[in-house]
């Protein structure tokens, strides 16, 4: 079966740069027709550059990466450097990648890469804030047939918020981006809070990377029990939840995965409840269900697939 073609859409971010890796491990599996880059988790020249590092780490210097908006559509840039640390990779080795940055901004290359393609083609994989997908399907209509289905890390229902109290960071940070996008009509599957909590890098998986043997498997090791230390405290757990990757092992083992068709809206109004994603799990409102919202994982084959591709590298 041919590659299913992709476009992965993110802010790294250590999860980002793992769901990186595990895509770019998987080319039997997946076509990648470039990496979108958008400021969340750190301002825009980190991750781009982030993404571009990946890449070259990856050896898989055909694919190549974009940079789009440096801010949300019409809020200030809300960041994460406590978390991610000022690099946003902490714990990984940072240098000026070879990777070249592409000059065609994000959003235009989404349109013109989508426009040459046949109807259900490719699917997007946004993991950090909507911005660059909303303001492609703002410029160009024309688009939407071409959207296979959009895979998205975002929201939150039963944990709460990672941000406010109501909202997840990737949504709250540009939620009328959200907002466009989950009302685009296209189908939807979500990898929120919900099953990401789910997904704990507890010391033994971390260990499981480390023993690969590989510099790549190293690098994820120790990125990831920087990233981990942060979560850790804040909830408590014996890991941190590992947020991004989900939307790549979904894609390749969606058997790993349940979930139920929903509909959900995105909160825009300001106040405490702003970035909030509505989900109407119980269809109290009778409203279309327009996502897929994903509510469990199985996690000890998660982070078999996940550390079995990560070897591959």
């Amino acid at each position: 079966m041919a590659a299913r073609p992709i476009i992965i859409d993110c802010d790294p971010g250590q999860d980002d740069a793992v769901a990186l890796l595990l895509a770019l491990a998987s080319p039997a599996d997946l076509d990648i027709r470039g990496i979108t880059a958008v400021a969340g988790n750190v301002p825009l020249a980190l991750t781009e550059r982030n993404a571009r590092l990946m890449v070259e780490l990856s050896g898989r210097k055909d694919v190549r990466v974009f940079a789009g908006c440096s801010r949300p559509m019409l809020r200030k840039l809300v960041t994460a450097e406590a978390v991610h640390g000022q690099t946003g990779l902490d714990g990984c080795p940072i240098h000026a990648p070879t990777v070249p940055l592409e000059r065609q901004h994000a959003a235009t290359f989404l349109v013109e890469e989508l426009l040459a393609a046949p109807d259900d083609a490719i699917t997007l994989v946004p993991v950090g804030p909507l911005t660059n997908i909303a303001l492609a399907l703002i410029m160009e209509p024309r688009i939407l047939p071409k959207i296979r289905e959009i895979v998205l890390m975002g929201g939150a229902f039963r944990e709460g918020g990672n941000t406010t109290p109501a909202a997840e960071f990737n949504i709250y940070v540009d939620s009328h981006a959200a907002d466009v996008v989950f009302r685009c009509g296209r189908p939807i599957t979500v990898l929120s809070l919900d099953v990401t909590h789910q997904a704990l890098t507890t010391p033994s998986r971390l260990a499981a990377f480390r023993k690969l043997g590989t510099k790549v498997g190293g690098i994820v090791g120790d990125m990831l029990a920087f990233y981990d230390r942060h979560d850790i405290a804040k909830y408590g757990m014996p890991g941190g939840p590992l947020h991004d990757p989900t939307t790549i092992a979904f894609l390749l083992a969606p058997d790993l995965f349940t979930g139920k068709r929903v509909s959900v809206e995105i909160d825009i109004a300001d106040g405490p409840s702003l970035g909030a994603t509505r989900v109407d799990w119980w269809g109290v409102t009778q409203k279309p269900a327009n996502a897929l919202w994903i509510e469990r994982l199985n996690a000890d084959g998660f982070y078999a697939l996940l550390t079995e591709r990560i070897g591959r590298l």
